[in-house]
């Protein structure tokens, strides 16, 4: 008795699914759905995807500026944010490289600055010196500013923020860099 219990059971769950893939499928014959050719709410940072044509992607937007802000921004609201950074960056003085290169003195010096630390092809082509606006731009999104970078950092979307941040880098060098007028 107990056996034709579940019998009915299990029978029951199977035409539940049979009926739902059946009806999924008839809904699909009847009512024929058009894909969107771009998303109805935009979602600020996602990256933008090709055409329905192949066209290539819009560039994306260069950041605001940050110079303006650099007079009045927070070195120490700066070196609160750059917590998450400490994950892979040291900020000391002679501080060993983790996982990314140690930032001391980055302002004013080359773009990949660190002797002997492997970095990616993306930073090593760059070229150039850290200034305000790179750094600026590279912090808004390091995936924008030098794409194939092995850097997983989103980046910092207020440019408050990124002013404050690079206040903070400011600050960690023998001579601070000039702010710009």
């Amino acid at each position: 008795m107990a056996g034709s219990f579940f019998n009915k059971i299990s029978m029951a769950i199977l035409l539940g699914a049979l009926i739902a893939l059946l009806a999924g499928f008839i809904a699909k014959k009847v009512v024929h759905p058009t894909m969107l050719t771009e998303n109805v709410y935009k979602i600020e940072g996602a990256e933008a995807a090709p055409a329905a044509g192949g066209g290539e992607p819009a560039a994306p937007a260069k950041p605001d500026p940050v110079s303006p802000l650099l007079a009045s921004a927070s070195a120490e609201n700066g070196a609160k944010l750059t917590k998450v950074c400490q994950a892979c960056h040291t900020f000391d003085k002679g501080g060993a490289a983790k996982v990314g290169p140690n930032l001391w003195g980055i302002i004013g010096n080359k773009q990949g600055h660190m002797e002997g630390f492997a970095y990616s092809d993306a930073i090593k082509k760059l070229g150039g010196t850290w200034d305000y606006e790179k750094l600026n731009e590279f912090l808004a999104s390091p995936k924008t500013y030098a794409p194939g970078t092995k850097m997983t950092f989103a980046g910092f979307k207020s440019v408050k923020d990124r002013a404050d941040v690079i206040a903070y880098l400011r600050t960690q060098a023998d001579s601070p860099a000039p702010l710009p007028q």
